[in-house]
This record gives C-alpha cells, structure tokens and sequence, in this order.
C-alpha cells in the first residue's frame, strides 16, 4: 500500500515543524508561454482526485486546452513550495492539501484570487467553513474546496459480535456518546477478544479531540493557547487508552497488519475508508460505520489552486469548477472516497448507495451529517508546526513509558519555543 492521505496527515505535523517552511517570495518567469496559453499543467497527489474525472477533464476541454496532469509522490508541500519559490516550471492549476493551506495564506500573493474568477458564485454550493480555511482575512480566496474529512468510529462487527454487543451502528453510537463510554466499551471488547486494541496511538487519539474543539494552539490575535485547558483537557483524553491497556502503540508501518487483525476500532475521516478497505480486503464486509464519540471533527480535504503563473486563468478556473462541480465530487467519493466539499452531492446516487465493505451499509447517513456538524476553529498558520512536539511527546510516552505529566510539561515547553520562531506571541 502506498503512502496513505492517513499516512500524510500523521507526517504533515512533523514535517511542518523540522522545516518550518512558507511559501518564499522569490521572483520568476513562471511556467513559460504566452498568458492566454491553451497548454495548462495540473499538479496533483495520489488521492486528491478521482483519476477518471481528470481523465474525462482533458477530454471535455479538449477543444480549447491541452491539459497535461502529474501525480506528485513524495513530500508534495516541500516540492510546490520549492517550485513557487524558484518560480519556474509553476504548474498552471495546483493542489494543496488542507493540513497545509494555512501555511500558505501569508504568501496568498503567489496565488490568484479565484473570487475574481468567478468563485463568488459558486461558494454557496460548498461548505462554508471549508472555504473560509482557504480564505485570507481581507477575504482573498485562493483554494477552491476538493473534499473534507468528516470523521467518525469505524468498528469491527465481528468483534464486537463476538462480545455480545449489539453491531447496529444506531447501538454502537448510542453506547459510545462519550469517550468515557468508548474506553468502557473497549475495556469490554478487549477482554472479549485478547489481543485486541481500540486505538492504534495517541497521536490519532489527539488529533480527534483537539478537532472536536472550536479553538486550537494558537487564537485569531496569534497568541499561543497550547497551554490552556481546552488542549490539556484533549492531552489528557488521549492518554486513557495507554492508561487502560487499550492502545496498540502503532508508531510505525505495522498498521495495515494491524487492521485488518487486531484493532477494534479505527477513529478516522471519511477517506479513511478506502486506508483500511486497501491495507485489509480480507475484511470486507466486517466493518461499520457510526457517529465518533462527543462529535466529529474534521482531518484533512484539500483544495484546488491557481499560481500567479498560471498562463490562462480564465480556462484553468472553468475546468477546476467543472473537477469539482458537485456531481463529479459524487462520483469521487465512488472512486477513492473522496468526501465532497459540496453538500448537494450527499443526496446524488454515486453517493447514497450501500457499500459491500461496510456489510451494505450506507454510510453516507453517518458523514453526511458530521460534515455540516464540524465545529469551527480558527486554524494558523504556524498551527501544524506548534502542534507537532504534543504528538511527539505522546509517541514518547508509548516508547519510552515517559511519563504523561512529565511528556505534557515538555510538549507545552517545546511548542512555545515553535510559537516564538513562527512569529507567535
């Protein structure tokens, strides 16, 4: 299994601290040719779109621009803020991803406004919160909205079959209103079926509870909150599945074993999916879906953009709005469950179908309602990079048994060292 957008997500943080990068102002030439050019490039990652819909995009458009479209592996942060940088070979249409758009919105000038393209009209059919994330303060806009990351339980059936806990997922969300209620029940599963985990680490765990909350590390005024109740009350949340024996320490490449083996439960967002249905196929069908303890949050979904570059902004803003145009947003979630920014396309039949790997449930009915339920939290730039020593500190004390009191007070020490070179106050 390649690296999955999970796998991405649990790296953003970390690599956005070691780096501390932002978008450079350098000067260049940009991607050559003329500006009303019909030659456009897109630049985009394994999983941020459905590959068909691209396909059909250079087919569509055939007639007025030749579309060429690249699959960017590796670090795809680093390598676009190195080409915005340089300023050559710019791709004309580029995706961003949604844990990365806040580090850009200080360099929103290497960007094109979309709302003089015409974005204005159509940000009505996505999600307002989503928009706003791509959305400078004096209302600049410069991602348009791929997808979202609703989050919810996944749970194995069977296990909990095997426990004599009722599998419906109205039961399970019932019997899992808190997170108090979720590591009780684990407790139970886990003594049910040894050898089993609710959780795969901490970090998971603090990225869910931090999410649920509608401030983050750092307040609109850009004053470090890392330290206050709000963050210690998730810190402290996260630690009870190590403290109860239910936490199966994944720090490494041992998940894809894991889930489709010993892991009761997965805590993730809706792409999540297609992470475990890949890594275990042998499940199929002994998984569901319900709501997540407490509330959702949201973790990840990206956003398409155009670099100043770009050559033809007129047609490269028409074939980003017809990629993301709710229907074919429909059709991505059916492709590589890609959750649609766009709530028209919840109730499209790409969409409301049963999914075999979800033993025919038609989980549509969980995240289409966490994703207008998502709470909103402001988010900094220097956000990923201050929360990255809290999920640091958490792998130490599943490695190393630090203790939790100790791991919080370093992780508080070390964030505010971030915050100060970030520019925080």
């Amino acid at each position: 299994m390649d690296l999955s957008r999970r796998g991405f997500l649990q790296a953003a943080a970390l690599t956005a601290a070691a780096s501390g990068l932002t978008v450079a102002c350098g000067g260049g030439s940009g991607s050559g040719g003329t500006k009303n050019g019909k030659n456009l490039t897109l630049w985009y990652w394994g999983g941020a779109l459905s590959d068909k819909v691209v396909a059909e995009a250079k087919t569509h458009f055939s007639s007025q621009i030749k579309l060429t479209t690249a699959s960017i592996g590796g670090d795809f942060k680093q390598k676009l803020t190195t080409t915005l940088a340089a300023g050559t070979s710019v791709p004309d249409i580029t995706g961003i991803k949604g844990e990365d758009i806040a580090s850009f919105l200080p360099n929103a000038n290497r960007f094109l406004d979309l709302n003089d393209l015409g974005f204005k009209k159509l940000s009505s059919q996505y999600l307002d919160w989503k928009t706003k994330l791509a959305q400078t303060e004096d209302g600049k806009q410069i991602g348009f909205p791929i997808d979202i990351g609703p989050t919810a339980l996944f749970y194995r059936e069977d296990l909990f079959a095997k426990a004599g806990v009722d599998t419906d997922p109205a039961k399970v969300a019932a019997l899992v209103k808190t997170w108090e209620d979720y590591f009780q029940l684990g407790t139970e599963l886990q003594g049910k079926n040894p050898g089993t985990y609710l959780v795969n680490n901490l970090g998971s765990m603090f990225d869910m509870t931090v999410g649920q909350g509608t401030q983050r590390f750092i307040d609109k005024n850009n004053h470090f909150i890392g330290d206050q109740d709000h963050i210690r009350a998730a810190w402290t949340t996260s630690v009870r599945p190590y403290t109860l024996g239910l936490d199966a320490k994944i720090n490494d490449n041992t998940w894809n074993a894991a889930v489709g083996k010993n892991l009761l439960t997965e805590l993730g967002a809706a792409w999540h999916a297609l992470d475990i249905e890949q890594a275990a196929p042998q499940t199929k069908g002994k998984w569901r879906v319900c709501p997540m303890p407490v509330g959702p949050a949201n973790q990840g979904g990206s956003y398409l953009a155009l670099p100043k570059q770009c050559r033809n902004p007129e047609e490269a803003f028409k074939i980003i709005s017809w990629i993301l145009s709710p229907a074919n947003d429909a059709r991505g979630f059916t492709d590589a469950a890609i959750f649609p920014a766009a709530p028209a396309a919840y109730t499209m039949p790409a969409m409301t179908g049963p999914d075999a790997f979800f033993g025919g449930q038609k989980i549509i009915e969980v995240f289409g309602p966490a994703a207008k339920a998502v709470p909103i939290a402001y988010e900094a730039p220097a956000d990923a990079a201050v929360m990255a020593p809290y999920k640091t500190e958490l792998t130490n004390i599943e490695a190393k048994g630090k203790k939790p009191d100790d791991a919080w007070k370093d992780a508080v020490s070390q964030a505010k060292q971030i915050a100060r070179r970030q520019g925080v106050n």
